[in-house]
C-alpha cells in the first residue's frame, strides 16, 4: 500500500520525505499561491499525484470548471471524480457522466463508493466497473459501516465495518485480486493493519497522524481509540508543530502497516 498524508502548508516540503505520493485538494490550488506552486513543482519532478474533488473539505465536490482546469493544467496521475456523500444514485450519475469525459491520457479516473447500505455499495462498485473505471475508492466514516460491527466504540465500529464491507465484496468475487482500490481517510489508523494481505488495496490517504500531532496526541503501539478532532480546514496555516511528536506518530503509523 502506498501512503500519503495531507499536511498543513508548513509541512508540504517535508511531506516529500515521508509520503509515497502527493494528494492534491483542487480548491486549495485556487486559494493559496504556495500550495499551487508546490504542485507545479512536484509535477515537474514527476512525483506521483492523486487529485481529489474536495468533497470532504467543502461538503460538495469542487466546481467542474475548476476541476477541468486543474486536471488539464497539472495532469495528475489519478483524479477522483465528483461524488455525493452517502448518495448512491447521484454518485452513479456523476460517475456515468465523467466516464464519458475525455481527460489527458495519463490521468486515471477514480470513482468513490457512496452508499447507505451494503446492497447499494455493491451496486455502486459493480456499476463503476461496468462503466470502465480502473480504480475505485471507499470513503471512511459512512454510517452504514455501523451495520457491520457491534463494537461500542463508534470509531472502531466504523473501521471494522469498512473492512467487513470490503472483505465481503472480495469473498463474493466482486472485488478481484487484480482490482485497484483506494481507501479515503480513516477513523483509527490501525484499520490499515487489517488489510496487510489485501493486495488489491493500492493506495491510502489519511491526515490522521498529522492531526493527532496537532491535537498533542501520541500514537500508541496499537494505534488510537478515537479520531483526532483537528482537521485540515482549521489547521492548514498552522505553524505550531511538535516535530518530535510528528516523527513518532509517522513512524508508528508505518509500523502498523508492517
Amino acid at each position: 500500500m502506498k501512503i500519503s498524508h495531507e499536511v498543513p502548508i508548513c509541512l508540504l516540503e517535508d511531506s516529500l520525505d515521508f509520503n509515497d505520493y502527493q494528494y492534491c485538494l483542487p480548491h486549495l490550488l485556487d486559494q493559496d499561491e504556495d500550495y499551487k506552486n508546490f504542485f507545479y513543482k512536484v509535477k515537474q519532478q514527476g512525483v506521483y499525484t492523486i487529485m481529489d474533488n474536495s468533497l470532504h473539505e467543502l461538503g460538495v465536490a469542487y466546481g467542474e470548471d475548476r476541476l477541468f482546469y486543474w486536471i488539464n493544467e497539472l495532469k495528475p496521475n489519478e483524479f477522483i471524480v465528483p461524488d455525493v456523500w452517502q448518495n448512491t444514485t447521484k454518485s452513479l450519475i456523476n460517475a456515468r457522466e465523467w466516464s464519458q469525459v475525455v481527460l489527458p491520457k495519463e490521468v486515471t479516473k477514480v470513482a468513490v463508493v457512496q452508499a447507505r447500505n451494503f446492497l447499494d455499495a455493491v451496486l455502486c462498485y459493480q456499476t463503476y466497473k461496468d462503466l470502465g473505471y480502473k480504480k475505485i475508492a471507499f470513503s471512511y466514516g459512512a454510517e452504514y459501516y455501523l451495520d457491520h460491527s457491534n463494537h461500542p466504540n463508534q470509531n472502531l465500529a466504523k473501521a471494522l465495518g469498512r473492512i467487513e464491507v470490503v472483505s465481503r465484496m472480495y469473498n463474493m468475487g466482486l472485488i478481484q485480486p487484480s482490482d485497484r482500490v483506494h481507501l479515503l481517510g480513516c477513523q483509527v489508523p490501525q484499520e490499515f493493519s487489517w488489510y496487510k494481505n489485501a493486495g488489491f488495496i493500492e493506495t491510502i490517504d489519511t491526515s490522521n497522524p498529522i492531526m493527532a500531532t496537532l491535537d498533542g496526541i501520541q500514537y500508541g503501539r496499537n494505534g488510537l481509540l478515537d479520531k483526532p478532532k483537528a482537521n485540515m480546514n482549521d489547521h492548514f496555516y498552522t505553524t505550531e508543530i511538535d516535530y518530535n511528536l510528528l516523527d513518532w506518530n509517522l513512524r508508528m503509523f508505518r509500523k502498523l502497516l508492517k
